[in-house]
């Protein structure tokens, strides 16, 4: 039996390690670059970090208050690419494209909403 692979997909190893960080850093590079959003929630990642650490009361509230900027940037980087999938596919207006994006921005918003209430109870001691 053959099976087919992509020839894009590399074989293993540590060279596919060190290619896999060598695109995740060209893909930070680029959500920086392009991505005005992600600039703004890195920015509020790096002045709030500082603040997790004072207002975390043990190590599960410090992490609970990072995991929540992680998070953040996270979803935003999956909504960026799925955005600019999209945009590569066609930039004429289509149903299906605008759902995604909403869908995406949406994701972005309950994040970002999920990552206040955490920040609430820990900062109000809840």
């Amino acid at each position: 039996m053959t099976t087919s692979h992509s020839p894009f997909k590399s074989k293993g190893g540590l060279a596919r390690l060190f290619k896999a960080l060598r695109y995740s850093a060209q893909g930070l590079a680029a959500a920086f670059r392009h991505e005005a959003a992600f600039r703004q929630e890195l920015l509020l990642a790096v002045v709030m970090t500082p603040m997790a650490f004072w207002l975390g009361r043990n190590p599960i509230e410090t992490m609970m208050l990072l995991g929540t900027l992680v998070l953040l940037l996270i979803v935003e980087l999956l909504n960026s690419a799925m955005e600019a999938l999209a945009d590569a596919i066609t930039l004429e207006p289509h149903p299906l494209v605008g759902r995604a994006k909403d869908l995406g921005s949406a994701a972005v918003m309950l994040t970002i909403l999920l990552g206040a209430a955490v920040w609430v109870c820990v900062a109000l001691r809840l």
